[in-house]
């Protein structure tokens, strides 16, 4: 399937890889931004556009009059969603609700649409792993902003639109922002091997994360806009790891075997509620779908880690 796709988030993580692999495969791509100085993948057609205008998506899908809707925008950070709950339910859920309503009324039944979920659905889970049967419990504000938009795409689902919501577990790449816990310890960790650090400080060592390799979970997402009947799918390796793993593995990576005392815990960084055990069954997208992950945990932090030594070795001493 090749044709035109718009995607929100565009300069993000998940959005440019997204927008590169279409581009790659045919796609007419355009994607929505902030501001028009924004950096995006080549050969992608700009829309300048905010979440929060209540008619951005009724003037933006006649404007693009896309086959394929990917929407990936949206406060993307659990502890900025307990910062600025307003803001994060209405930025990621109600974004959601209108970009919905305006493709029910697009011609033809709109087009097809994925939106991005996350696993913070089940934040208060009591069972792991957990697949598309597992109750909604989520356990922060981020995660009940996402509950809403699988509920919604369910909704407007029934009522004969193709829409399904990717409920996407931790995935990552050297793409990911540094704010992100993944991103802080491998550029700590390569700071520390560069001498420009002499700790790294985290939050909470147990919780434990499914995390894969993000342009894995782009091409579920590509895959979910090609199936012939649309539904909610969880993206996921199946394999969970403690942030503590995460560390260690960053540190052997980047040769350095004796690691316990460069880390120090901050209370600080401690999430009001936190997850502690979320991980994911992909039964479905592999049966469906036909998905798998390509990359293991060790390569996803080996590969972080390297390309954070680049980085390093890129910027003079006190840049």
């Amino acid at each position: 399937m090749v044709g035109r796709a718009l995607v929100t988030g565009v300069t993000g993580q998940d959005g440019s890889y997204l927008a590169e692999r279409l581009v790659a495969d045919g796609w007419e791509v355009h994607g929505l931004v902030r501001s028009a100085d924004e950096a995006v993948a080549d050969g992608v057609v700009v829309h300048v556009g905010d979440l929060a205008e209540p008619d951005l998506f009724d003037r933006l899908l006649p404007e693009v009059a896309p086959d394929v809707v990917h929407h990936l925008a949206g406060v993307s950070s659990v502890a900025q969603s307990w910062q600025q709950p307003g803001p994060t339910s209405d930025l990621t859920g109600g974004a959601v609700a209108r970009l919905l309503a305006a493709v029910a009324s697009s011609p033809g039944g709109g087009p097809r649409t994925v939106l991005a979920a996350s696993a913070e659905v089940f934040g208060a889970a009591t069972t792991s792993p957990q697949d598309e049967t597992t109750p909604v419990a989520p356990s922060s504000p981020y995660g009940a902003a996402k509950a809403y938009v699988l509920h919604l795409g369910a909704v407007y689902r029934q009522a004969g639109h193709h829409v399904g919501s990717a409920v996407l577990y931790n995935h990552e790449s050297p793409r990911r922002p540094a704010t992100f816990v993944t991103r802080k310890i491998t550029s700590t960790v390569a700071a520390i091997v560069g001498g420009r650090e002499t700790a790294l400080r985290v939050g909470n060592l147990d919780a434990r994360r499914d995390w894969g390799w993000a342009p894995d979970y782009v091409d579920a997402m590509v895959r979910m806009a090609a199936a012939e009947t649309p539904d909610d799918y969880v993206v996921a390796t199946g394999a969970g790891h403690t942030v503590r793993e995460f560390v260690a593995t960053a540190f052997r990576a980047a040769g350095v075997a004796r690691w316990e005392h460069l880390v120090q815990v901050d209370p600080r960084l401690l999430r009001p509620v936190d997850s502690v055990d979320l991980v994911g069954d992909a039964a479905r997208a592999r049966d469906r779908l036909g998905w798998a992950p390509t990359v293991d945990f060790a390569e996803l932090v080996a590969r972080m880690v390297e390309a954070d030594l680049q980085r390093l070795d890129a910027r003079p001493r006190g840049g």
